[in-house]
């Protein structure tokens, strides 16, 4: 009962508070998280960190959240950092720099362990970090005018905290090529080297951004939770391990409340009590 009035104090509090660089949604289960400074191609600042550090949070803990979208305002999804906040760093001593770099290494770390599924719906141009916050999310898609790139080196800098994940997404034979060139990409490109996942018409962006989300939605919300848990933990395991944890996994699953509800709706040919009608 306390628990539940905390989750709706929570709830009405995402809802009723205003952000001064994002905007934050919720509507049938889904958060939908804008970035919202147009006029700088949503280039990030230590606001924008903050505040979506702030509802990524706000995201993992309210159970009603079921899928979180993340996207840009305007024509670009995000030009990398605000020139105005590199102004700033050019002065700041090295452990200035250093917890900077650590709250975007802790945000976009917060996003990719997020236990909800994350759709980067990518609406334009996506530079440096991000292409890092992209990265971040499980699914892509991303507008066929979208460019990429991971300029870093034209500053006479890397894309040292976004590496992890970039690297995740196109492995190191790619890597290599643009973090070292620092070229930009096409959509198409973009698609073939695996940093994206669709690429779609600006067009049908919505429409397929809609139709992953559906997909999502219809899934359990545990199961989905443990895949993401799964595919951090199995690659640095060893298969003796692997073998280990993954009957524990599955066997704890199939005892599970979600379980029980997903396979006893299969044998009966209805629809899981998490699909909602």
């Amino acid at each position: 009962m306390l628990q539940s009035l905390i989750q709706n104090l929570e709830f009405l509090e995402c809802k009723m508070q205003n952000y001064e660089t994002i905007i934050f949604e919720i509507k049938d289960q889904v958060a939908k998280i804008s970035l919202n400074r147009p006029q700088v191609h949503n280039a990030f600042n230590k606001t924008m960190v903050e505040e979506l550090f702030n509802v990524f949070q706000k995201a993992a803990r309210d159970s009603e959240i079921r899928v979180v979208i993340l996207t840009g305002k305007g024509k670009s999804f995000c030009a990398g950092a605000d020139l105005n906040w590199m102004r700033e760093i050019v002065n700041y001593s090295y452990e200035e720099n250093l917890e900077e770099s650590k709250q975007i290494a802790e945000l976009l770390y917060l996003i990719y362990s997020l236990p909800k599924p994350t759709i980067a719906r990518v609406n334009g141009t996506t530079i440096g970090g991000g292409t890092g916050l992209m990265c971040a999310c499980d699914i892509i898609i991303a507008s066929e005018k979208a460019k990429f790139g991971l300029s870093e080196v034209k500053l006479g800098l890397v894309p040292a905290v976004i590496s992890p994940y970039v690297i995740k997404r196109i492995g190191e034979s790619f890597a290599r090529r643009y973090f070292l060139t620092g070229e930009r990409l096409t959509a198409e490109q973009a698609l073939k080297i695996g940093l994206i996942n669709m690429a779609v018409s600006e067009e049908k962006l919505d429409d397929e951004v809609e139709k992953v989300t559906t997909y999502l939605l219809t899934s359990g919300p545990n199961a989905i939770a443990n895949c993401k848990k799964l595919l951090t933990t199995i690659p640095a395991m060893s298969l003796e391990e692997a073998k280990v944890y993954t009957a524990k996994m599955i066997a704890n699953l199939r005892v599970s409340e979600e379980g029980q509800e997903g396979m006893s709706a299969f044998l009966e040919k209805r629809k899981p009590n998490w699909i909602k009608s």
